[in-house]
């Protein structure tokens, strides 16, 4: 009895590579890129190129350069050479990085509370009704050398860490005292630590730089200013103060103030002399500023209880500031 011979299994079906194609087809269950090499091109034999390896791993990793090289040209556009893979990001300068150790900056309401009030300096001192006028006529005035002539600009317009945006007061108050006549204006500033003490250190130096010099106003009338240290009760992280005095000048300068006329060009200034307090108080990256200005007798009471008050709520306020961050 004849038996039929046994069905021998059909051989698996062999990918013929297309025309054109710069390398052999992935193994059975592997899988690729697509390249642009699969496609045929007409006219090309129906052969594997010459010089195509047989070994599939070297295989593998041809077609994977291939793949990075056409990426590459898609993705650069006509005329363009880009780097392969991704672009490292560039690095920032760490003058531009933020700094972790910066405190944050006071909210209005924060420095509002850092303030003093007419109730911490006594019954004499209420809310000011209007610049004092002793401002205009004595403090706006020039001199020759360029500290003494920045102080003169900080007295009178008390801008004294800067103009700009960033040296803004956040909070500002400012008392008359209805007896005395003098008058108190009182600032708090957000500002970085190392800027705010160069500022005390330049007041620092107006003792000696400034001890004694004239001042000029736009009429032409000279005054006699003079500048000395002012002591401060310990407050804050650091502090200064000055006490500046302008009055006419002395008789005997030896200067002739009448003009062709025949007339006296200095402002008669009441037979009084100006007497102004400048101080600040750095407390970490804020700081109080004040003067205190008067034609009368200084009141030195109202100066310190402003620094030592000031000094307090502005400690306090930053502590406060912290806690709700």
């Amino acid at each position: 009895m004849q038996h039929a011979p046994a069905a021998r299994p059909s051989p698996a079906p062999v990918r013929r590579l297309p025309p054109g194609t710069t390398t052999r087809p992935l193994p059975a269950g592997a899988t690729g890129p697509l390249l642009a090499a699969d496609h045929p091109r007409p006219g090309t034999a129906d052969q594997p190129p010459r010089g195509t390896t047989d070994h599939p791993l070297l295989a593998a990793a041809l077609a994977a350069v291939l793949a990075l090289t056409a990426s590459a040209c898609v993705g650069g556009g006509r005329g363009t050479e880009g780097p392969v893979g991704p672009v490292p990001p560039t690095a920032q300068s760490p003058a531009v990085l933020p700094s972790a150790e910066l405190p944050p900056v006071l909210t209005r309401g924060q420095a509002r509370a850092a303030l003093v009030g007419a109730d911490d300096l006594g019954e004499a001192w209420e809310p000011t009704r209007g610049a004092a006028t002793w401002r205009d006529e004595l403090l706006k005035a020039t001199a020759e050398r360029p500290d003494c002539r920045r102080l003169l600009d900080v007295l009178y317009t008390e801008e004294l860490f800067g103009t700009g945006a960033a040296t803004a007061p956040r909070a500002t108050a400012a008392l008359d005292d209805v007896d005395g006549g003098a008058q108190l204006h009182y600032r708090v500033t957000s500002y970085r630590a190392a800027d705010l003490d160069r500022t005390l250190a330049w007041l620092g130096t107006l003792p000696d730089a400034c001890g004694r010099f004239e001042a000029r106003d736009a009429h032409g009338a000279t005054r006699d200013v003079r500048v000395a240290d002012l002591a401060l009760p310990q407050a804050g992280d650091d502090r200064r103060g000055l006490r500046v005095t302008v009055g006419d000048p002395a008789p005997d300068d030896g200067e002739d103030t009448r003009t062709e006329t025949g007339a006296d060009t200095r402002t008669d200034t009441g037979g009084g002399v100006l007497t102004v307090d400048l101080v600040a108080v750095r407390v970490g990256d804020d700081a109080i500023s004040l003067t205190n200005g008067t034609l009368g007798t200084p009141a030195d009471a109202a100066t310190r209880t402003s620094v030592e008050v000031g000094a307090d709520r502005l400690t306090e306020a930053r502590r406060q500031g912290r806690a709700q961050v």
